[in-house]
């Protein structure tokens, strides 16, 4: 019975992982950019769903809340205001496929290579200390709270700018 429950789990894991990467391919072969951002909302979910599965609730909780709340917001509010969008004489693809993806497939292959090579240290299971939500959160409202606030200032500095440009008249 918890075989099968192991296997529906793991079956469920890569189905998630599958989706996240057909939306982080849609999102990067999408004409519209609309619809590349939704595609790009998708797969962020998805990575929230890896982190759950990983029991990194409270990373899912906050990559949910600052990507995929905030900042997609952000990018979606800009696409919005650009007026260009509908426009049919912007060209809606670009002649650079074959270098981006030589580039990714040299990156993918550094990564690996580092990931291979490098001697991973290894911890005895009793020596990870355990932190909790509230030990984050304390940590968040008292030690990290000026770089909190600092990242804040720069997502409504990003909406501002957002604003500015988008706009038809000059100010």
């Amino acid at each position: 019975m918890i075989s099968e429950m192991q296997t529906g789990i793991q079956i469920g894991i890569y189905l998630v992982m599958a989706l996240s990467v057909f939306a982080a391919l849609a999102a990067v072969n999408l004409p519209n950019i609309f619809h590349a951002a939704l595609a790009f909302i998708g797969t962020l979910l998805g990575i929230a769903g890896i982190f759950i599965s990983l029991r990194a609730d409270f990373l899912a909780l906050a990559h949910i809340l600052i990507y995929v709340g905030a900042v997609m917001t952000l990018v979606i509010f800009a696409i919005m205001l650009t007026q260009r969008l509908s426009d049919p004489n912007v060209r809606q693809h670009n002649n650079l496929s074959a270098p981006a993806f030589l580039g990714g497939l040299a990156f993918l292959t550094l990564m690996a290579k580092l990931i291979y090579t490098t001697p991973w240290p290894v911890k005895a299971a009793g020596t990870v200390p355990h932190v909790s939500v509230m030990d984050l959160g304390q940590a968040l409202m008292t030690t990290y709270v000026f770089p909190f606030e600092v990242i804040s200032v720069v997502l409504i500095s990003a909406l501002l700018g957002a604003i500015v440009i988008a706009k038809k008249d000059p100010l």
